[in-house]
C-alpha cells in the first residue's frame, strides 16, 4: 500500500521535510517512489511546494495521505495567504488610552 508522507531530511534541530510517495512499511526515510513536494515548517510563515496534479495522480491510484500531508493540502495558496489586511477606522480605539499618575511619592 503506497503513502503520501512527510521524510525528514533537515539537520539536527532544523528540520526540512520532502513529502513523498513511499511504501507504508519501508522507514520513514526509505527510498520513495516519488517526491512530490517538500515543506520547511521553519520559515515565517512556513513555505511548502506540492506538485498537486501528482498527489491526484497518486491518491486516484490508492495512495492514502498521512494527516499532516492532508492538512498541507488542505492549506490555502501561499500567495494568498500571505496578502496583508490593512486596519479600518473602524477598528481604531475611540478614547485615547491615558495611564494613571503618581501623586505622591512612596516612603
Amino acid at each position: 500500500m503506497l503513502m503520501i508522507r512527510l521524510a525528514r531530511i533537515g539537520a539536527r534541530k532544523q528540520p526540512y521535510y520532502r513529502v513523498v510517495v513511499i511504501e507504508k512499511e519501508l522507514a520513514r526515510n526509505g527510498r520513495p517512489v516519488e517526491v512530490v513536494g517538500t515543506y520547511n515548517p521553519r520559515t515565517n510563515p512556513a513555505t511548502f511546494e506540492l506538485k498537486r496534479e501528482r498527489i491526484t495522480y497518486w491518491v486516484s491510484k490508492g495512495a492514502k495521505c498521512s494527516e499532516r500531508v492532508s492538512k498541507l493540502l488542505s492549506l490555502p495558496e501561499p500567495a494568498a495567504a500571505a496578502a496583508p489586511t490593512a486596519p479600518t477606522a473602524s477598528s481604531a480605539p475611540t478614547e485615547p488610552v491615558t495611564t494613571p499618575t503618581p501623586t505622591a511619592p512612596v516612603a
